[in-house]
């Protein structure tokens, strides 16, 4: 099931909610205005009537921060919510007398390291005030999460600015280990990214970074650390074949996606001629 709207058919009936339909028999409820519990509920089962005669399957009902107040009449019909962002909470409801195929909230939470070496095979890495690297003496590689709407490459270039003042240019992805369990019951994926600095002055972060300094890379991959824990140390290892020149990482290729020409990355060691 996917949420967003194929076409502009908008359905507009008397005594039925306004809504749109999807590409997969599904159907976006737009409320636009406040409404009154008793008729919101009234016209939402009249809705649901019609659109299962229609043969619609699921229902996407997004309800503004100032329309909470029809959350609960909602789940009272049966709804159940799927995810909530800041100005938006967004429940379903499953038309079919089926088990439901509509689509789960996002299930990962995407990272990215950064390895930055520069001319003379120093690594930029920082000291965190805070989380679990706090008052350890643990050297780490610039991390962060990716916004979203944001590329890999140019969150790997914030991070690393936001929390050293160092300029870069994203060059590679070397690896990415994905985990679960990782925040709120999500997964997690992390890219660890090599970049080139394009400057070399540290300007840390005050808020968040203890320290920042530039560090021969076999420093920082023998830390105790580093050296006790496999996934660190892996890409430690693959870090410092790359500064050697004995690995190969994956490079962004521009494209397009096939369905709506949106702006999109492929990372691949393929070389276009």
């Amino acid at each position: 099931m996917n949420m967003e709207t194929s076409s502009n058919e908008i359905v507009n009936e008397v005594d039925m909610l306004n809504a749109s339909y999807d590409a997969f028999e599904g159907v976006i409820i737009n409320i636009e205005n406040d409404m009154d519990e008793y008729v919101f509920t009234t016209l939402l089962r009249t809705s649901i009537s019609q659109w299962r005669q229609q043969g619609k399957k699921g229902v996407w009902l997004k309800l503004s921060l100032e329309l909470v107040n029809l959350v609960k009449p909602a789940v009272k019909e049966g709804f159940w919510y799927h995810h909530a962002e800041p100005t938006y909470v967004m429940l379903v409801y499953w038309i079919p007398e089926t088990s439901h195929t509509l689509p789960p909230n996002a299930s990962h939470r995407v990272g990215v390291a950064s390895f930055v070496v520069n001319n003379k095979g120093e690594v930029l890495v920082v000291q965190e005030k805070s989380g679990s690297f706090k008052g350890t003496g643990v050297w780490k590689l610039p991390t962060g999460t990716v916004e979203e709407g944001e590329d890999i490459s140019l969150a790997a270039i914030r991070e690393v600015k936001e929390e050293t003042g160092i300029e870069t240019e994203f060059m590679e992805v070397l690896a990415f280990r994905q985990s679960h369990k990782s925040f709120f019951s999500k997964s997690d994926l992390m890219f660890v990214c090599m970049l080139k600095p394009t400057s070399l002055d540290i300007q840390k972060q005050d808020s968040e970074i203890e320290a920042a300094e530039w560090m021969p890379v076999e420093e920082y991959a023998n830390q105790p650390f580093i050296k006790n824990h496999k996934s660190f140390d892996s890409i430690a290892k693959i870090c410092i074949a790359k500064k050697d020149d004995k690995y190969v990482g994956f490079s962004p290729l521009l494209t397009t996606t096939a369905t709506s020409a949106k702006k999109s990355y492929l990372y691949s060691t393929y070389q276009d001629q």
